[in-house]
């Protein structure tokens, strides 16, 4: 479980494939000295164990399932990526419960400046858009925010400039694709709606 509050931004080593999947080595130099090998790491918001470190780099073994959902087999070396450790029982809950299950891939359709702030636009795929809800929770990237307008096609976030500085979308523009999970509590809303349409 993670909240969504990025800690690093980490560097792409390399990216390799390996029989039906791929490799993933980072350098997270913060994250990378206290981190244990079998450790959760979101990175870009998808979940993954640590499964080698070399100080300060942890390598990944990425599934084709991962490759296919996520952005993760885009990246490139020194790609940045928002990295974050899995939340600790006793730790505060700052942003919102966030699985580090990307539910799909989208592409950012405007980043513009707007005085202090910035407005991001995402498309917003058919399948999913019935999670999607204005104030509700979407970890972007592993990012949480809150949503500020939904479209037909699309739906809007505001991002401030410490959010911008601290993660990767200090480098996001438009045509970029991010990762997305929706909100854990709309799924589980969901799930019992269709159970009592069953019974009925």
């Amino acid at each position: 479980m993670f909240t969504g509050l990025i800690e690093e931004i980490g560097r792409v080593v390399r990216l390799s494939a390996d029989s039906g999947g791929a490799r993933l080595t980072i350098t997270a130099p913060q994250l990378g000295n206290n981190t244990n090998i079998g450790d959760s790491i979101a990175v870009n918001g998808c979940c993954l164990t640590v499964a080698a470190r070399e100080a300060n780099e942890l390598r990944f073994d990425l599934l084709g399932e991962t490759l296919q959902r996520t952005n993760l087999g885009t990246l490139r070396a020194n790609c940045a990526v928002n990295l974050e450790p899995a939340l600790a029982a006793t730790a505060r809950l700052g942003g919102h419960f966030v699985q580090g299950h990307v539910d799909c891939a989208a592409r950012i359709l405007s980043f513009e400046r707007r005085e202090a702030d910035y407005r991001l636009e995402i498309e917003l795929p058919r399948e999913f858009a019935h999670y999607v809800a204005s104030k509700g929770s979407v970890a972007v990237n592993g990012i949480s925010l809150t949503v500020a307008n939904v479209q037909p096609q699309s739906f809007v976030v505001w991002i401030i400039p410490h959010t911008r500085e601290r993660t990767n979308l200090n480098t996001a523009q438009a045509g970029d694709v991010v990762n997305l999970e929706f909100d854990l509590l709309a799924k589980y809303v969901e799930r019992m709606l269709d159970r009592r349409r069953v019974s009925e």
